[in-house]
C-alpha cells in the first residue's frame, strides 16, 4: 500500500462503538496512547474491522491547530 499521508500510525483496535450511520473506532498506538476516529458504518464493514485487529491510523491535514493554556 502506498499513500500520500505522511503520518501513518500503527496500532491495535481496542474498541468499536457502533452507531446507526457512523462508528467510533479506537486504536491503541502504544500503552496508554489511544486515538479514536469516526468512520462510516459501511467502511467498518467493508474493512471487516474487529476489536483485537491490527490497523493503521492515517492522518492527513492541511493545517493543524495548537493551543496552550493562558
Amino acid at each position: 500500500m502506498k499513500i500520500s499521508a505522511r503520518n501513518t500510525l500503527s496500532g491495535k483496535i481496542t474498541a468499536i462503538e457502533i452507531g446507526s450511520v457512523n462508528n467510533e473506532v479506537t486504536i491503541e498506538l502504544a500503552p496508554g496512547v489511544v486515538l479514536t476516529s469516526v468512520v462510516t458504518k459501511a467502511s467498518c464493514e467493508r474493512l471487516n474491522l474487529k476489536v483485537g485487529d491490527s490497523a493503521y491510523a492515517l492522518i492527513k491535514a492541511s493545517s493543524v491547530m495548537i493551543g496552550v493554556d493562558d
